[in-house]
């Protein structure tokens, strides 16, 4: 925008965009109040609105340095407004401020165009009408929620915002890197991808299908994923079985994605390393799923059924306490395994690491990367994620029940995906 000044007059150009943005305001408010209150309650639509803001652009540019002709236009409109909306509440019982207070910010568009960056009064104005178009939204929004879900809000703000800055960085135990500051950030890092996915399993995909529960699962627990969708198996049609097994697997996928996330925000050279496999990883496991969902014969004439809400808030207390024990623990052991039996001892705790939640572990290497080799990382982790894998086929079986329906296809599919993926680990070696 300021590259015009270079070709047209700074007045022409700012009252242009002063009278445009102010329109644009006009006509969002005529849309919406039509639809909602009728012409008898509107205090102004797209030319009242416009003629705001052509009003606080004169009255500004007249007195540019005292602005008393501003303040005074603004206090008149201020009047004019708390009249209308006097009138509204009295005669028509229509209560609401917004369009009171959108009149205002158009008044003052003027001022801020002039002195204030492109960037700033096009993201006020996109603000604006963004907020104004997604009433209904909102409504819907506030009606799905929990009566404990700004609470849940609370917390993690809590956690990351105030909680976390006033932790000290010192070790605990001499020698061993483990401050208070890094196991909370361990677990305010965990605990946002989480919460992300919460909130899109809950409120962007309720009433997705089985297949998008696994992605969206996979995105903050693929072992609790997996453990649901297979005890939810037992009451689906025989026909539907691959469908679950290729959801496990489409969690499993999001899996790696997660942790390319997770070593990306705390080790960089670790990631240069290791992203290329674990895309291979992520893009085949995907891939085996998609075949399964493909080959699986299904019900035409049945819609998919909306998933229960079995995942428990990533924010719970007892959830994050008992990640912070789990981080806690396998510092240690990553520590005292490296002096006593050196990095042979560390690929064993990897494989080991995969029969309980496997992000303490590898979140721990990631944050030791400068006592620990990059490509010793990078092998730990990927050992981790295979054996928490067949830790994961183990649940599938098991929480499906015995004779289910869904054995072939987990142990063709799971088995199909470890083999890839070891495939992968030793192309990694080789490399």
């Amino acid at each position: 925008m300021e590259q015009l000044y270079n070709y047209l007059p700074r007045e022409l150009v700012t009252f242009i965009l002063v009278t445009l943005f102010s329109l644009l305001i006009g006509l969002s408010q005529r849309r919406i109040s039509l639809k909602r209150e009728g012409e008898i309650t509107l205090f102004g639509t797209d030319r009242t609105f416009t003629f705001i803001g052509i009003l606080g652009y004169l009255l500004y540019i007249l007195d540019p340095v005292e602005l008393r002709l501003f303040m005074g236009g603004g206090a008149v409109l201020g009047i004019l407004l708390g009249l209308n909306y006097y009138v509204k509440q009295s005669q028509f019982h229509v209560f609401g401020v917004t369009t009171i207070i959108i009149a205002l910010i158009t008044y003052c568009m003027a001022p801020i165009v002039i002195t204030q960056p492109s960037w700033f009064y096009i993201m006020i104005i996109v603000t604006v009408l963004l907020l104004t178009e997604l009433k209904h939204t909102f409504t819907e929004l506030a009606q799905r929620m929990k009566n404990d879900e700004m609470i849940t809000l609370a917390k993690f703000l809590a956690i990351s915002g105030i909680i976390l800055p006033m932790l000290p960085n010192e070790n605990l135990i001499p020698n061993i890197n483990l401050t208070p500051y890094s196991i909370w950030l361990a677990t305010v890092v965990v605990s946002g991808i989480s919460y992300l996915s919460y909130l899109l399993k809950r409120y962007v995909f309720q009433e997705s299908g089985v297949l998008v529960s696994g992605i969206i699962g996979g995105l903050y627990s693929s072992t609790a994923t997996i453990s649901v969708l297979a005890r939810k198996s037992r009451k689906a049609p025989e026909q539907e079985a691959g469908e679950y097994v290729a959801a496990m697997l489409l969690a499993v996928s999001m899996m790696f994605l997660r942790f390319m996330v997770l070593i990306l925000i705390f080790s960089w050279s670790t990631f240069l390393t290791i992203y290329p496999f674990l895309l291979i990883m992520a893009f085949s496991t995907a891939t085996v799923g998609w075949v399964i969902h493909s080959r699986q014969q299904r019900l035409h004439d049945q819609s998919a059924e909306p998933e229960d809400d079995d995942s428990s808030n990533p924010l719970e207390f007892k959830v994050a306490l008992i990640f912070a024990i789990l981080f806690v623990i396998f510092t240690i052991l990553t520590h005292y395994t490296l002096v006593y039996a050196g990095t042979g001892g560390l690929n064993l705790l990897s494989f080991v690491s995969g029969f309980s939640d496997i992000t303490p572990f590898i979140l721990n290497l990631l944050q030791n990367s400068g006592s620990v080799a990059v490509l010793t990382i990078a092998a730990c982790s990927m050992q981790a994620i295979i054996s928490n894998i067949m830790i994961n086929m183990c649940y599938a079986l098991f929480f499906s029940g015995r004779g289910s329906k869904l054995r072939p296809w987990i142990l063709r599919g799971f088995g199909t995906v470890i083999g890839i993926n070891l495939l992968v680990l030793i192309v990694f070696y080789l490399l």
